[in-house]
């Protein structure tokens, strides 16, 4: 390929719309290329979030895109993100450090310093890549929010952006949406649009072909490519809408080969990306549990982490969970719990910092106390673990004083029950068969783990998958010209009506 600069941003028409995925897609398709490109998502709310190699916190999905696109992760890639802590607040991480606890009002004052942030950090991607592809948050016609947006419109106005819609047509009404999404913007706005990608279709394309004739002809603006829908292909997710994504196991029987995994499904769960290692596992079903007859027939119960660990604990007693964790404990049934979860098992928990609830009781399964602490931990430890090496990384407030047990990890264990502060720990291949032979033969099952699945690798073939949709099924030579040229002069503005 002949050398390419330039910008695209890969709005949506809703969140979970796959600007994500597009946007990997894209970055995994022009590395392949030659192309040195980077992604960038300059605000993110998310409670999935990793630490890159210097520490700094960034949104999981752009250290996945970063993977995609062959290049390091790093902080610029993601300069803003929120963490929600409740319906109301969210901690504000700038640069990948934390710097503010601030409700949706409040969090207006900080916006025309974040704006300098994300101008800066977007500079300097440009200036050291060939090609940045941006991925905008929910959607760009969001008309309450667009006076301080520094994601979707205001960001590729600011740095003239060529922008791609992405509907996903699962949903129905995609033609409503994309058309909606245009016709809601000002015309300067409107004047960046310069076409759309239909995803998750199902069937013959050629049925959509009068919708996407119409389509451009109320617009003036094309359907770049219509992206199929495909099984599996799960990227790291920003948010618990992944959740509710069909699954190939969703009804799948249990037998004595199944290794049934039962993971809380908290309020305000977080690190949720830590079981996507499980499954990949042939023949480990996972499901979410929302009361304590999901827990009833599970061979493991996990509480992964949670962004608000005294609230969900609360959480999980109203619901009557945390009585039925403790008995499967009592049984010598396997229970672990990941950053927030360990943190709930332990004996006491001391938080002044994410709720200011002071001193809690916790569930007792673990020795171990917990003290909050204002500095965030971030890290990237190693260590190992039955007899196997573990790389993982910790996000925590939340110190965790081991008293006893058996060493696990950073954390402990007595008898079935885990506990650790490592998220990620999951995706080391002999790790994961070793702890699932482990529970299996707690739990009483034949199941036994397969020897040759590689997380990595499975990682890999997901990113090449994605990069091969964009050169089937997008006009890879119209998105080059939009990146190198911009969006074309002179498209119609679209009234809100028609």
């Amino acid at each position: 390929m002949r050398a390419v600069s330039g910008a695209l941003l890969v709005a949506g028409t809703t969140s979970d719309a796959g600007k994500s995925v597009v946007t990997a897609g894209l970055c995994r398709w022009l590395a392949r290329q030659g192309v040195k490109v980077a992604p960038f998502k300059a605000q993110n709310m998310s409670l999935n979030s990793m630490v890159t190699a210097d520490g700094a916190e960034i949104g999981r999905a752009q250290y996945t895109q970063a993977l995609a696109a062959g290049v390091e992760p790093r902080a610029i890639m993601n300069p803003v993100l929120l963490k929600p802590g409740s319906d109301r607040r969210s901690q504000v991480v700038v640069l990948g450090r934390p710097v503010a606890e601030v409700d949706a009002l409040q969090y207006g004052a900080h916006k025309e310093r974040l704006r300098g942030v994300v101008a800066e950090s977007l500079a300097e991607l440009r200036a050291g890549y060939d090609v940045v592809i941006c991925e905008g948050a929910g959607s760009p016609a969001e008309i309450n929010l667009r006076a301080g947006d520094i994601v979707n419109m205001g960001l590729a106005r600011a740095a003239d952006l060529p922008v791609i819609v992405v509907g996903d047509i699962d949903r129905g009404g995609v033609f409503a949406s994309l058309y909606g999404t245009v016709a809601l913007l000002d015309p300067a706005d409107q004047a960046l649009i310069a076409g759309f990608v239909i995803n998750k279709f199902r069937g013959a394309v050629e049925l959509l072909e009068p919708g996407l004739d119409r389509l451009a002809g109320l617009t003036g603006r094309p359907t770049l490519g219509v992206l199929p829908w495909r099984m599996g292909l799960y990227l790291d997710s920003e948010d618990t809408l992944a959740l509710d994504a069909p699954r190939a196991d969703a009804g799948a029987p249990y037998g004595r080969q199944v290794l049934r995994v039962a993971v809380v499904r908290f309020p305000r769960i977080s690190n949720f990306t830590d079981l996507d290692a499980l499954n990949c596992e042939p023949g480990v079903v996972v499901r979410y549990a929302a009361s304590a007859g999901d827990l009833a027939e599970a061979d493991l119960v996990v509480l992964p982490g949670t962004r608000a660990t005294v609230a969900d604990l609360a959480w999980l007693r109203e619901r009557g969970m945390a009585g039925e964790i403790v008995r499967r404990a009592a049984e010598g049934r396997p229970v672990l719990g990941v950053c927030g979860g360990f943190q709930m098992l332990a004996r006491s928990i001391d938080d002044e910092v994410e709720s200011g609830a002071g001193a809690v009781e916790g569930l007792g399964l673990l020795p171990a106390r917990v003290v909050f602490q204002g500095e965030k931990t971030l890290g990237r430890p190693r260590g190992r673990a039955y007899g196997e090496p573990v790389a993982a990384y910790e996000i925590h407030h939340g110190i965790v004083d081991v008293e006893g047990g058996e060493p696990f990890l950073d954390g402990c264990r007595v008898g079935a029950v885990w506990g650790t502060t490592w998220h990620g720990a999951l995706e080391n291949d002999g790790f994961r068969r070793a702890f699932l032979a482990d529970v299996a033969r707690r739990a009483g099952r034949d199941f036994t783990p397969a020897p040759d699945v590689s997380f990595a690798a499975l990682r890999e073939a997901t990113l090449d998958a994605l990069g091969d949709l964009v050169e089937e099924h997008l006009d890879t030579g119209a998105i080059l010209r939009l990146i190198e040229e911009g969006a074309p002069a002179g498209l119609p503005v679209v009234p809100p009506g028609g």
